[in-house]
């Protein structure tokens, strides 16, 4: 199995002209298809890399996002608590004690 880092380099010789398909499998041991795909693979990854542009979020802000997302659950709990909370507190200690 020929790890992915070698099937680029070899992609990016054949798309720069530097050998052919035919001279990279000699080279490589491996079949022109098995170039030849890596090739196609490799340009449609591009392709769709280009046409998504930077409107997909990277993981690392992906896991931003979840963060904040919990952050604000959180948040919005606690504030309701504090309300439950304060409203207790009126009943028991009288309106003038939590009204500052």
């Amino acid at each position: 199995m020929i790890p992915a880092e070698q099937k680029i380099r070899i992609v990016m010789s054949v798309l720069a002209g530097e050998m052919t398909i035919a001279e990279a499998a000699r080279k490589e041991k491996v079949s022109e298809q098995s170039i030849g795909r890596w090739k196609a693979e490799f340009l449609e990854a591009g392709k769709t890399a280009l046409t998504a542009g930077r409107s997909g979020l990277s993981t690392r802000e992906q896991q931003f996002e979840a963060e904040v997302a919990d952050l604000t659950q959180a948040l919005g709990e606690a504030a309701v608590e504090l309300r439950v909370w304060k409203k207790s507190a009126e009943g028991r200690l009288g309106p003038s004690r939590t009204s500052r």
